[in-house]
C-alpha cells in the first residue's frame, strides 16, 4: 500500500505525483481531472506506452517500471474530433521520500507471488431502461477481502451532468446496482473501478476495472445537415447528369440499423412530370425528365425523406427541402421585332448616331445567352455605317463614321444581322434556326459643299537641280455639286516651305527654287504643301501636294586614289571610285583605259561594283605609267581620272618611295634665298675645315705630338680591354702623328694610316720595305712627305689583318698568360668569299671609286633584304 498524491500546477498543462522509485505493472499511479481540461474528450493517450489512461483520468503502468532517474514526465492527450479541439497534460512523476515501512508489511518489500484474478465481461445495460431500480449489473468477489468499494466514470460525446449516484455497490456483498435509466447518447459507456480491501484497510489485490455499455435504443430520428439544400444544374441536361447530393446524419449507434437510412422524393413543385430520382442509399439527386425548359419551368422545389431502420416503416424520419435552379443555356436565338426601317442623315455628317433597332431573346436577361451582337451583313463595303450594342437596352445602334456624298449616291440600303455572346445550342427535338436579319434604307440629304480635290493627296516627283519655274504637274479641285472645276481658284497658304508654287487659275504646279537634296531643308528630300480651293460662294476644300526629289545624276565618278607603287611582283592595283549621286545612278561603275597604246600594256579585271584591279599584260618595262582611265556611273556620266604607276624595280613601294625622293630632289629648282643659305653654309663649313687641317697639319710637319694628342681630336669609344693601366712593350705609340693604335688623320688631300707592331713596320714596308708611314718619306730633311697615290684594299687587308689578330690576342690574356673571358671575344664564322671585302674600308676609300664594290653586293644584298620583308 502507497500513498498517492496529486498536485495540479496549472490546470490542463501539468501534474504531479509522488510515486516509489519500484513500480509493478498495473499500478495505480494517481488520477487526473480530465473534465477541468476538456468537458468531451473522445480521444485519450499517453506519448509513453509504459503507462494508460482510462476514461476517468485514472493512470496505471502497464509494466513494472523503475524510475531512473528522479523524475520522469509523459503527456496525456486529449481530443474532441467534432469540435476539432486538442489539449495536453504534462504528467511528472517524482520519486517520494521512503519511509519505514510497518511490521506486518515489512516482507511486501521482496518479491511475492500472485495468483491470477479473472477479468469479467463488460456488462450491459439496455439504454433508457424502465428498471425496476435499482438494476443489479454485475457482481465482483476477492477470496481475501470482504470490503468493497467502486470509484465510476463515464464518456461520451453527450457528457454535460456528473453521473454521481448512477451505480453503487454493496460493501459485504460486490453487487453492482444502476440507481436509473441511461441515455447512451450521453454516456455510452460506464468503466467501474473496483476496490477489494481488508478491514483494516489493507488492499491484497490490485484494483479491478469494469465496463458497463449501454445498449443503444432507436429513440433519436436522423436528421439533415442543412435545413435548406440549394443545387443548379443547365437546361436541356441529359439524364443521369448529377445534380447534387442530400446529407443526413443519426446520433444513435452507428452500424446498426438504427443509424442504416434511406432515401426518397416525397414531392415536386411545380407536380408535373418528375425531373429528379434521389438514390435511396447515398441521397444523390440526378436529372429524370430529358427535357429542362428554363423558360418553361426556372426552378424545381422537392420535399426529400430520411428514415432510419433501412427505410422500414416502424423507422424514425424527417423531410428536407431541396431548391433545384435551372441554369439558362444559349437555346433561343435572338429575332428583330422589325424587319424593315428607314432613316436619314445629311451628307458629309460623321459620328452621329442615326437609327436604333432591337430584337426579341426568350433567354435570361442579362446572361451571355441574351446579350445581342450586331453586324452589317450587307451594303456597308466602304465602312462608312458603325453598329454597336447597348448594353443597358440591348439595342442596335447604327452610326455614320465615315462622311456620305449625296452626289455619289441618294440612298444607302443595309442589311443588319443579330447574334448572342454566348454560342447557340440547339435544344433536345428541335431544328437549326436561321440567323435573324433586317434592312435599313438610309437616305442622304444633299447639302452645299466646298470644292473637292481628287485626290486628296498627290505626290509629284521632281528631278533633283531642275531650273526654277519648271511645271512638275498640276492639282485641280472640282464642286461636288457641278462636277466641274468652273469658278474655282486655287492658293498655297504662307507659312509653308517655298519649293512650289500654283497657278491660281489652272492649279499648274511649278518649282520656284532650284531643289537640291544636299542643301539644308532639301536633305529630306520631300516636303508636304497644303493647298486651298475657293469656289464662288467662297466655300473652301484644301488638298495636299507631297512633294519629292528624285535624286539626279549630278555628280562624276572618280578614283578615290591615283598614285600608285608596283614592284618587281607586279601586284595588282585595286583602284576605287566614288560618286556623290544615289542609287540607280551611282554603281556600278564601268572602267575603261582610254589610251590605246596603254590600253595594250595595261588591262583591267572586274572586283566588284566600286572597285577593279590594274595590271600590267606583260613584261613591259619599269617607269612612271600614267594611265587615263574612264569611270562611268549607272547613269551613263563618265568621269575621266588619270592614273599613274610607277612600275619599280623594288621589293617593298618604301623602298622605291624613298629612291624617287632621292632622284627627284636633284630636278628642284632652288630659289634665291636658298642659294644664298647655301653658299653661307658652305663657307662656314669651309672655314672649320681650314682651321681644323692647319692645327693638326702643323703638328705632323714641324713637331712630335704627345701622347695625349689624340685623346683631344679622335675618342676611342666601346673599349673593352685591356684599359690605359695595360702596357705591353710589342704595342709602340706612332710617333709624328694625332693618332695612337690604327687610326689615321687626314690633313688637306692627304691621309696617313700608320700601325705598327714593334718599331718600323707599316704597309710601304711590307710593299717595298725602308718606309715607316703609309706613303713614301724624303730621306733629306728628316721631314715626312706624304704619297698622293692610294693602295689597294688587298693591300691594306694583308697589313693588317694579322697584326690586328695579334693584338687582339694579346688583349685576351691576362698576366698570367691566361685567356680571360671578359675581353674581347671572337664572333662566329658567318663565311668567305664575299667580292665586296670589308665594308669598313669603304669611308677611306676615294670618293670616285669608294662605291664601285656596292655593284657586286646585289644578289646577296636582296636576299637579306627580302627576308627581312618576310618578316
Amino acid at each position: 500500500v502507497f500513498q498517492v498524491m496529486s498536485l495540479c500546477c496549472e490546470a490542463c498543462k501539468k501534474v504531479i505525483f509522488h510515486v516509489p522509485s519500484e513500480l509493478e505493472a498495473d499500478t495505480l499511479v494517481g488520477r487526473v481531472d480530465l473534465k477541468e481540461c476538456l468537458q468531451s474528450a473522445e480521444f485519450i493517450s499517453s506519448s509513453d506506452g509504459n503507462f494508460k489512461i482510462l476514461e476517468d483520468g485514472s493512470v496505471y503502468t502497464t509494466s513494472a517500471l523503475s524510475l531512473s532517474a528522479e523524475k520522469k514526465t509523459f503527456t496525456i492527450l486529449l481530443k474532441d474530433i467534432q469540435e476539432q479541439v486538442q489539449k495536453k497534460i504534462h504528467v511528472s512523476l517524482v520519486e517520494e521520500e521512503k519511509k519505514t515501512p510497518k511490521t506486518r508489511h515489512a516482507r511486501d518489500t521482496i518479491l511475492k507471488r500472485t495468483k491470477r484474478r479473472w477479468g469479467p465481461i463488460p456488462s450491459v445495460m439496455i439504454e433508457n431502461s424502465l428498471g425496476p431500480f435499482p438494476l443489479q449489473i454485475q457482481q465482483v468477489q476477492s477470496d481475501t477481502a470482504q470490503n468493497y468499494t467502486i470509484y465510476y466514470s463515464a464518456s461520451g460525446p453527450g457528457i454535460d451532468q456528473d453521473p454521481k449516484g448512477l451505480f453503487y455497490i454493496e460493501r459485504e456483498t460486490g453487487n453492482i446496482f444502476a440507481t436509473r435509466a441511461v441515455d447512451r447518447e450521453q454516456y455510452p459507456s460506464f468503466q467501474i473501478i473496483c476496490f477489494a480491501t481488508t478491514p483494516d484497510g489493507y488492499s491484497p489485490e490490485v484494483p479491478l476495472v469494469h465496463t458497463i455499455r449501454i445498449e443503444d435504443d432507436n429513440d433519436n430520428a436522423p436528421y439533415f445537415t442543412q435545413d435548406l439544400f440549394e443545387f443548379c444544374v443547365p437546361e436541356n441536361s441529359k439524364p443521369g447528369v448529377v445534380v447534387g447530393k442530400v446529407i443526413a446524419e443519426d446520433r444513435d449507434e452507428p452500424y446498426t440499423l438504427h443509424t442504416t437510412l434511406k432515401y426518397r422524393i416525397v414531392a415536386q413543385n411545380p407536380p408535373i412530370t418528375p425531373a429528379f430520382s434521389l438514390h435511396g442509399d447515398t441521397g444523390v439527386i440526378s436529372v429524370l425528365l430529358p427535357q429542362l425548359d428554363r423558360e418553361l419551368v426556372p426552378s424545381y422545389t422537392l420535399l426529400v425523406e430520411v428514415r432510419d431502420m433501412a427505410g422500414q416503416p416502424f423507422g424514425l424520419c424527417t423531410t428536407g427541402t431541396v431548391v433545384v435552379k435551372i441554369e439558362d443555356t444559349n437555346d433561343n436565338a435572338p429575332s428583330f421585332k422589325q424587319i424593315q426601317y428607314e432613316t436619314r442623315v445629311e451628307e458629309n455628317r460623321v459620328s452621329v448616331e442615326i437609327l436604333r433597332v432591337s430584337v426579341v431573346d426568350l433567354d435570361e436577361p442579362g446572361s451571355p445567352g441574351s446579350g445581342a451582337v450586331y453586324e452589317i451583313i450587307r451594303g456597308n463595303d466602304d465602312q462608312a455605317f458603325e453598329i454597336t450594342t447597348d448594353k443597358n437596352t440591348n439595342e442596335g445602334i447604327l452610326c455614320v463614321v465615315k462622311g456620305l456624298d449625296y452626289e455619289t449616291a441618294k440612298q444607302r440600303i443595309l442589311v443588319i444581322g443579330v447574334n448572342n455572346e454566348a454560342p447557340y445550342l440547339l435544344a433536345p427535338h428541335s431544328q437549326q434556326l436561321s440567323q435573324s436579319t433586317c434592312s435599313v434604307t438610309v437616305h442622304v440629304l444633299d447639302v452645299d459643299e466646298g470644292p473637292v480635290f481628287k485626290p486628296c493627296l498627290l505626290r509629284l516627283d521632281v528631278k533633283e537641280c531642275e531650273d526654277i519655274g519648271t511645271a512638275i504637274g498640276r492639282y485641280v479641285a472640282e464642286d461636288p455639286e457641278t462636277g466641274n472645276s468652273e469658278g474655282i481658284r486655287y492658293r498655297i497658304p504662307p507659312g509653308q516651305c517655298n519649293w512650289i508654287n500654283i497657278d491660281d487659275k489652272s492649279g499648274e504646279v511649278r518649282t520656284v527654287r532650284v531643289l537640291d537634296r544636299d542643301i539644308g531643308e532639301m536633305r529630306r528630300g520631300q516636303c508636304n504643301v497644303t493647298v486651298l480651293a475657293i469656289d464662288r460662294n467662297g466655300k473652301t476644300g484644301t488638298g495636299t501636294i507631297q512633294v519629292c526629289i528624285v535624286p539626279g545624276n549630278k555628280n562624276f565618278p572618280r578614283i578615290t586614289q591615283t598614285d600608285y607603287i608596283m614592284c618587281r611582283d607586279r601586284k595588282p592595283i585595286c583602284l576605287t571610285a566614288q560618286d556623290g549621286d544615289e542609287a540607280p545612278y551611282s554603281t556600278p561603275f564601268v572602267y575603261r583605259i582610254t589610251d590605246r597604246n596603254l590600253a595594250s600594256m595595261w588591262k583591267i579585271d572586274r572586283h566588284n561594283d566600286n572597285s577593279v584591279y590594274l595590271s600590267p599584260k606583260g613584261d613591259i618595262p619599269f617607269g612612271v605609267y600614267d594611265i587615263p582611265v574612264s569611270v562611268m556611273d549607272n547613269g551613263g556620266k563618265v568621269g575621266e581620272n588619270t592614273v599613274r604607276v610607277n612600275l619599280c624595280d623594288c621589293v617593298t613601294p618604301t623602298e622605291c618611295a624613298i629612291r624617287n625622293r632621292q632622284l627627284t630632289g636633284g630636278n628642284v629648282t632652288l630659289g634665291l634665298w636658298a642659294i644664298l643659305a647655301m653658299i653661307l653654309g658652305s663657307l662656314l663649313l669651309l672655314l672649320i675645315l681650314i682651321t681644323i687641317c692647319g692645327c693638326c697639319g702643323s703638328g705632323v710637319m714641324h713637331r712630335q705630338v704627345t701622347d695625349d694628342c689624340a685623346n683631344h681630336n679622335l675618342i676611342i669609344s666601346n673599349t673593352e680591354a685591356p684599359g690605359e693601366e695595360v702596357m705591353d712593350h710589342n704595342i709602340i705609340p706612332l710617333q709624328n702623328t694625332c693618332d695612337q693604335g690604327g687610326y689615321g688623320v687626314k690633313t688637306g688631300e692627304q691621309q696617313t694610316f700608320e700601325m705598327v707592331k714593334g718599331r718600323g713596320h707599316t704597309l710601304e714596308s711590307v710593299k717595298a720595305g725602308g718606309h715607316q708611314t703609309l706613303g713614301s718619306v724624303k730621306e733629306g730633311g728628316g721631314q715626312p712627305m706624304m704619297d698622293t697615290c692610294r693602295y689597294s684594299y688587298s693591300e691594306w687587308h694583308n697589313f693588317t689583318h694579322p697584326r690586328l689578330g695579334e693584338k687582339v690576342h694579346l688583349c685576351r690574356q691576362d698576366e698570367e698568360q691566361k685567356h680571360s673571358e671578359d675581353y674581347l671575344l671572337s664572333y662566329n664564322y658567318e663565311g668567305k668569299g664575299s667580292l665586296a671585302g670589308s665594308v669598313g674600308c669603304c669611308s677611306d676609300q676615294h670618293e670616285e671609286e669608294a662605291l664601285d664594290f656596292l655593284d657586286q653586293l646585289e644578289p646577296k644584298f636582296r636576299t637579306l633584304a627580302e627576308t627581312c620583308i618576310k618578316r
